[in-house]
C-alpha cells in the first residue's frame, strides 16, 4: 500500500452491511453490552448534527482507551478529526471524551491489541494482517487505520 492510498483508505459497507449496521446500532442504544460494543456519537463536520456508529473501545492494561477505525478514513474519523470530541454511549449512559489522533509510529501496540481482542470481528478489514503479524507488517498498514486516544 503506497502512502497516498493508505492516507485515503476507506472500505465502505457492502452487501448486507448497511442492514446489519442499522440493527447492530440498536444493541448499545438498548444498553446491551456485546463484546464491548458502544455507540460513538460525534458532531458532523458540516451539519453539526450528532452522527452515531457502532465502535469497539479498546482499553489497554494501563487503562488508556482508544478507538481504531478498521475501515480506514471513514466519515466518523473525518468528523472526529474536526470535532476533537464526542460521546461514547451505552443505553442512557453518555460519556463525553476528547480525542487525540495517534501518529503512525505510535499505533503498533494499539493495532496489535485491537486485533487480539476483535480480530474475529474485524479481521476481514485488515487485509490479511493479524495479531500475529510482524511489527513490520503492522507498521506498513498503520497509515490506513486511524487510531484515536480518548481522554
Amino acid at each position: 500500500m503506497d502512502a497516498h492510498s493508505a492516507a485515503t483508505r476507506y472500505l465502505g459497507p457492502t452487501g448486507l452491511d448497511p442492514a446489519f449496521n442499522r440493527i447492530a446500532n440498536w444493541i448499545p442504544k438498548l444498553g446491551i453490552d456485546i463484546a464491548g460494543g458502544r455507540l460513538l456519537a460525534v458532531r458532523g463536520r458540516k451539519s453539526g448534527e450528532w452522527r452515531t456508529t457502532l465502535v469497539n473501545v479498546l482499553t489497554t492494561d494501563d487503562g488508556a482507551r482508544y478507538l481504531v477505525a478498521p475501515r480506514g478514513h471513514t466519515q466518523w474519523v473525518r468528523n472526529l478529526r474536526v470535532a476533537g470530541s464526542g460521546e461514547i454511549r451505552l443505553g442512557r449512559k453518555h460519556e463525553s471524551f476528547t480525542a487525540t489522533e495517534l501518529p503512525d509510529a505510535e499505533k503498533l501496540p494499539v493495532l496489535r491489541a485491537y486485533l487480539d481482542r476483535w480480530g474475529w470481528e474485524v479481521g476481514r478489514f485488515f487485509e490479511g494482517v493479524t495479531k500475529n503479524s510482524t511489527d513490520a507488517e503492522l507498521t506498513e498498514i498503520a497509515p490506513g487505520f486511524p487510531v484515536f486516544k480518548l481522554a
